[in-house]
């Protein structure tokens, strides 16, 4: 299995712009990416009157699409620990989770000044770094919001590196 970062913070504190920006910088050094993005409010995939939601309402379990260059899996089931659904990267070299703030995982927190006044704090077992750009005092490295190479670094040196 694939080492697993998650990218957590409050809402609007900048989590999809973090991994938007750390997915090229990983992928120019050559590592294979993967993402499991937490939908906590439901999301919809397929499309009303598709074949693949035609199939769903049928009473399929799980529906995969595939074309030559996408593959997606929709399957109705309880929410599920980051570890059971990174089984489907695991031919990937990381995964990056966006959200799943309390599950147990090594977290980069993500806050802004402009929308909060403090961070969430995760438990200091699994917070292994702080982004923002706010002067908050955390044991771990602190990085600012534009400092995506830095980031990379940390990130490649904990988990990507033999040793």
């Amino acid at each position: 299995m694939p080492p697993i970062v998650s990218i957590v913070g409050k809402s609007k504190s900048g989590k999809t712009t973090l991994v938007e920006k750390l997915i090229p910088e990983l992928k120019r050094r050559g590592y294979r990416i993967g993402t499991i993005k937490h939908a906590h409010h439901g999301f919809t995939l397929d499309q009303k009157g598709k074949d693949s939601a035609r199939h769903r309402a049928a009473g399929a379990d799980a529906v995969i699409v595939s074309s030559p260059h996408t593959l997606a899996m929709v399957r109705n089931q309880s929410e599920e620990s980051i570890e059971s659904l990174a089984i489907f990267l695991n031919d990937m070299d990381l995964v990056i989770v966006e959200g799943f703030k309390g599950m147990d995982q090594p977290k980069i927190e993500v806050c802004r000044s402009d929308n909060h006044k403090s961070p969430i704090t995760p438990p200091p077992t699994q917070l292994i770094a702080f982004v923002s750009d706010m002067d908050v005092f955390v044991e771990v490295p602190r990085f600012g919001l534009e400092e995506i190479e830095r980031i990379a670094d940390m990130i490649e040196t904990k988990f990507l590196q033999p040793g």
